[in-house]
């Protein structure tokens, strides 16, 4: 009996053949889109992450402007702790009645905040700085509405508490716009 001799073995290049690929990808979960938006090249990519996930992109100005909030909400910080009556007079033009101690609260409540400002100067993380500027944007909004109402009861409308209220919504508005832009996604290029 002669064997039969076997027919050629075929075989099957599947990086050419695109079905196969795609059906392969599909299975192993790594091609599409996952829930951050990501496109990964191979299943250990997307089991180590992406490092580049992780870089901020930083809006033009950024750190400058935290530092400056940073700079401006630690003087005003030490001139409520040090000279709360001055401070008072400046901006309400008139005399402090009350005791200077609740200036002073405030000045040591302005300090943390600027602590915080000064963290966020020096580091890298998008979550951390999205918070710093967060809690800037609701100090100002705070304050302004504080501002606005003890004007109101006081029934006067001085130049320095014009000017502050001014700053406020001034203020209030870079930093939400820095929020925005640091919270929007890079698109894809």
């Amino acid at each position: 009996m002669a064997a039969k001799p076997h027919p050629p073995l075929m075989k099957k290049h599947s990086q050419t053949d695109l079905v196969s690929r795609l059906k392969t990808r599909k299975i192993l979960g790594v091609g599409g889109e996952d829930d951050d938006g990501e496109v990964h090249r191979s299943k250990i990519s997307q089991m180590l992450g992406n490092e580049i996930k992780f870089a901020v992109r930083e809006p033009v100005g950024l750190r400058l402007w935290i530092l400056f909030s940073a700079v401006v909400f630690t003087v005003m910080a030490l001139m409520a702790l040090a000279f709360p009556n001055q401070l008072y007079e400046v901006v309400f033009d008139q005399e402090q009645t009350a005791t200077s101690v609740s200036i002073r609260l405030y000045g040591g409540a302005i300090l943390s905040l600027s602590l915080i400002l000064w963290n966020g100067l020096y580091t890298v993380e998008k979550a951390i700085i999205q918070w710093t500027l967060l809690s800037e944007a609701c100090y100002f909004a705070i304050q302004f509405l504080v501002t606005s109402v003890t004007l109101v009861e006081l029934g006067s409308l001085p130049n320095p508490a014009i000017l502050l209220l001014l700053s406020r919504v001034f203020f209030l508005t870079v930093t939400l716009s820095y929020y925005y832009h640091l919270g929007r996604r890079p698109k894809k290029i």
